[in-house]
């Protein structure tokens, strides 16, 4: 089984408009899909414990994470080794939670946003060069709604590179 494991913003849900969008992009790329609730609570720390205790396994798996939830799903890297990690305006290098990420897999993207006034985009870019992962900076702002259509492509064009064969 090949899987994509979601993690939402602080202020979003499992389920909200980008993570609605690029789950229909997994499925058709043949991952099933799970999106936890980390909405019960605000500290970072908690949500990537609870998405260990998740322990999420398959033959390929893939973390994506978009605002905290991209830090969750770097932190949650060493523990679970997905074979990806795909990060979208990743909340990484707050003070109190700025510890640098370990077990980033080869297979690694950031897409952020120009214009994002949440975290900025030194933050991806940092992280990209860090890892040596793909960075894409787009003309948006943190949520990246406005920019849905590239994000499904990178995306798309992203799990193709994880798994070229059929699932």
């Amino acid at each position: 089984m090949n899987l994509v494991c979601f993690a939402h913003g602080k202020e979003s849900g499992p389920w909200g408009t980008k993570i609605t969008h690029l789950a229909e992009v997994a499925k058709r790329n043949g991952y099933e899909v799970i999106s936890p609730d980390y909405s019960h609570t605000h500290d970072p720390r908690a949500r990537v414990a609870q998405l260990l205790a998740l322990a999420p396994k398959a033959r390929r798996l893939v973390l994506v994470g978009s605002s905290m939830g991209g830090y969750v799903s770097a932190q949650a890297c060493a523990a679970l080794q997905p074979q990806a990690l795909f990060l979208m305006a990743p909340a990484l290098y707050f003070p109190g939670w700025d510890e640098e990420p370990a077990g980033i897999p080869a297979h690694c993207a950031v897409v952020h946003g120009w214009r994002d006034d949440i975290v900025p985009v030194e933050r991806g870019i940092r992280f990209a060069k860090t890892h040596r992962a793909a960075l894409h900076v787009l003309d948006s702002d943190h949520g990246l709604n406005d920019q849905l259509p590239a994000l499904a492509m990178l995306f798309g064009d992203f799990l193709q590179r994880v798994s070229p064969d059929p699932a």
